[in-house]
Formats: C-alpha cells, sequence, structure tokens
C-alpha cells in the first residue's frame, strides 16, 4: 500500500482509526469532570491531563532504565 502524501486529505480509515483512540481517552477524562462542564472544558483538561502521563511516562522510563543499570541501591544493598 502506498502511503499518502503528508498534506493529502486524511481518509476515512484513518479518521476511524484516530476516533477509535481518542474517544475513549474523552471519555475517560469526561466522565471526572462536573457535569456541567462542556466539550471545550473537557479538551483543555485533557490536554493537561496528557501532558501529566507524558511527564509520568518519562520519569517511569528514567526509573526503569537507573534501576536496569543499578543506580538506584537501597541500604540494604550497600551493607551486604
Amino acid at each position: 500500500m502506498i502511503m499518502p502524501e503528508k498534506t493529502a486529505p486524511l481518509t476515512a480509515d484513518e479518521m476511524k482509526k484516530a476516533a477509535d483512540v481518542f474517544f475513549p481517552l474523552f471519555e475517560i477524562v469526561s466522565k471526572r469532570m462536573p457535569t456541567k462542564a462542556t466539550v471545550e472544558d473537557v479538551l483543555k483538561v485533557m490536554e493537561n491531563v496528557a501532558k501529566l502521563a507524558h511527564k509520568h511516562r518519562a520519569e517511569k522510563r528514567e526509573e526503569e532504565i537507573k534501576e536496569k543499570f543499578g543506580f538506584n541501591k537501597t541500604k540494604e544493598d550497600e551493607d551486604a
């Protein structure tokens, strides 16, 4: 299958796949919002939640890398 040009209009299939990812995430945030929150409110909060999730992901990756190379030795490890 040939990849479309970067600026080519999105296909219905591409939009469906993106919506399949977007709407479950939107629902997660929307369900936690006050009942009078607008769609715009939910989208703004989603942006901030996504930033926080990316930060947590980066911290977790950094921690896993440190553990892999033994940089997080505990007091017990040093005493042994």
